[in-house]
């Protein structure tokens, strides 16, 4: 059985927020405990700390789609078992889940826990910051230079824990690209294999101060972990927790503890 590749990608760029240059602390604090829980060691994807001009209404476009990107493609030409990514803001995961997609087909569900949905373009992007563009991209729409080919099916993606939506991420989900339901497995059913992408600012801020995005009316970690352990009739073929600032993060062993458990059970 292959073991779980564990890949830290501090990328910041993604996101704007007053914290945001937090995140490559965060991301090396959160892979660290990642890495002791599961018993694997952890693989550090250097990303620059330049950042670069809003081109087109992505805010450090050069920066995103260059040496950051070739880095996490070269670090999952050949990932063997399944991947967890600890990021960095959420654009991280474009890579991994668009790896995943390619390998795996279109029967890849993903499970976006997540207290925004990332569903804006960068015509519609209040700030600009792809963090918030990433999953319509992985969905294949907006910006070429970010849009997934192959693309995530429509209706494949739920989305868990989702409070904070802007008119026109609402109007992508009125028209099926992804679903909003409290039941996860039943969202996935289906699927032929999961992709787990986990903001923590799905949590409540009460629940851990290392949030990003706070948005209030989250999840428990207890919550959290019971929705997880809900998709452990599936099989997980990757993961990624993002948007960490904070570090002390001893309060998320047990949700890495049940991300491990679903990442190898049935590999």
């Amino acid at each position: 059985m292959d073991r779980v590749l564990i890949n830290a990608v501090p990328q910041f760029q993604g996101a704007l927020t007053e914290r945001a240059p937090e995140m490559p602390e965060g991301c090396v604090a959160l892979a660290e405990l990642a890495g002791h829980v599961l018993g694997v060691p952890v693989h550090h994807i250097r990303q620059t700390r330049e950042t670069s001009p809003t081109v087109d209404g992505v805010a450090n476009r050069e920066v995103l789609t260059g040496a950051n990107r070739a880095a996490q493609l070269a670090a999952l030409e050949a990932p063997g078992g399944p991947v967890l990514t600890i990021g960095g803001d959420c654009g991280v995961e474009l890579i991994p889940i668009g790896v995943a997609r390619y390998r795996f087909g279109p029967g890849l569900g993903v499970a976006w826990f997540d207290a925004h949905a990332d569903l804006n373009t960068a015509e519609t992007s209040p700030s600009g910051a792809f963090h918030g563009m990433v999953l319509r991209s992985l969905l294949g729409e907006g910006d070429p230079d970010f849009a997934a080919n192959p693309r995530l099916e429509p209706g494949r993606v739920v989305l868990a824990g989702t409070r904070a939506f802007d008119d026109a991420e609402r109007a992508a989900i009125d028209r099926g690209l992804a679903v909003e339901t409290d039941d996860v497995a039943a969202g996935l059913a289906g699927a032929d294999k999961v992709y787990v992408h986990l903001d923590l600012d799905v949590l409540d801020p009460g629940e851990f101060g290392g949030l990003n995005c706070p948005e209030p009316g989250g999840l428990t970690i207890e919550r959290l972990v019971a929705m997880l352990r809900g998709l452990s009739g599936f099989e997980v073929v990757g993961a990624g927790i993002t948007e960490c600032v904070g570090t002390d993060v001893r309060v998320l062993e047990p949700v890495l503890e049940v991300l491990g458990e679903l990442l190898t059970e049935k590999q």
